[in-house]
């Protein structure tokens, strides 16, 4: 595996300023099922305004994912989809834990 090069590494969020009308910074618990080999599993977040069109542009998890793979979007009003992903070749149960999401709405 080969190091990046070239690194451009900013801190802070000036960057974002006048791109987002709306943020939500949401923390919950979550645990999720055991997720088969090949199969998909789905799991709900309440988060009170939130609407179709804005971004899930952030997730972190405080667990490892052993090999799963997540991505989480706005469904419906109110509410984020995490939508969890098992390529790997046998089942996968991780513990429960912390997860954060960051959603925001675009000026448009």
């Amino acid at each position: 595996m080969a190091a990046a090069t070239a690194v451009v590494s900013r801190r802070g969020n000036d960057q974002f300023r006048g791109l987002f009308t709306d943020t939500w910074d949401v923390t919950c618990t979550l645990d999720s099922a055991s997720v088969s080999n090949g199969a998909t599993a789905t799991d709900t977040v309440a988060v009170p305004g939130v609407a179709l069109g804005d971004m899930v542009i952030g997730m972190a998890i405080g667990v490892s994912e052993a090999g799963l793979v997540r991505r989480a979007y706005v469904s419906a009003a109110n509410v984020v989809t995490v939508v969890t992903y098992n390529p790997t070749a046998s089942p996968v149960d991780i513990a429960g834990t912390t997860l954060q999401l960051i959603v925001a709405r675009a000026v448009v």
